[in-house]
């Protein structure tokens, strides 16, 4: 399979795969395909991972590209602007932690499933935080950044807090917890949310720089209502 990423403002990446080689998306991901693609959907992994994947605020159903013959080209885009990175998960035998809505597509030999922070309160109070997915395999992983992507590597025991909105993707090794603002006056005054996002190094983590369920928010107050 080669790719290319095209576009800076709303990029997609666009596949060629040879005869015999698949992508998968959600349903919806697909930006345009050429003669020779063959398209299923499916609840990939079965009824117990597709429900997963509901709870990580992705689709139930996932749709698979297959190449019927060599050079055929399948292409996926992005939904907000921003970017879109390539990862190579066959450098990474231990995965990487996914943020949800952060999953663009990958080839059909990358697993993806739900995975739980370990500590329940982080769930509990962390809200959109809570749920991840873990993807694991050989194969190329495509992500979804929202405005611009910002790679860090944290050395051991170094921390980052991050709101939660801003985090992509990180290595399993990376540390995951739910830390709560401090002081009633930054709670009600600060304008930030309740919650940060304490990431404690060693490992990669994979920041966005918009917030685009923030930005969304942003636009309510501007909107026309009736009457």
């Amino acid at each position: 399979m080669n790719y290319k990423i095209i576009g800076q403002t709303v990029p997609l990446v666009e596949t060629k795969l040879n005869a015999g080689e698949s992508m998968y998306t959600q349903s919806g991901g697909m930006a345009y395909q050429t003669e020779g693609i063959e398209m299923k959907t499916n609840a990939r992994g079965g009824v117990i991972k597709s429900i997963g994947r509901m709870f990580s605020g992705e689709s139930i159903f996932m749709a698979s590209y297959t190449a019927t013959k060599d050079g055929a080209t399948v292409a996926f885009a992005s939904t907000v602007p921003g970017n879109v990175i390539p990862v190579d998960l066959s450098s990474m035998p231990e995965g990487l932690m996914i943020q949800k809505g952060s999953f663009l597509c990958a080839e059909s030999t990358v697993d993806t499933k739900v995975a739980f922070t370990k500590k329940f309160s982080a769930g509990l109070f962390g809200g959109e935080g809570f749920i991840l997915q873990k993807a694991t395999g050989k194969g190329n992983l495509f992500l979804e950044v929202d405005g611009d992507a910002i790679e860090k590597e944290l050395a051991p025991g170094e921390i980052l807090k991050v709101d939660t909105g801003n985090v992509v993707a990180f290595e399993p090794k990376v540390s995951y917890e739910i830390e709560t603002v401090k002081g009633l006056g930054n709670i009600f005054l600060g304008g930030e949310g309740l919650f940060l996002t304490k990431l404690i190094g060693p490992g990669r983590v994979i920041l966005q720089s918009q917030n685009f369920h923030d930005f969304a928010g942003r636009l309510i107050p501007y909107m026309p209502s009736k009457g």
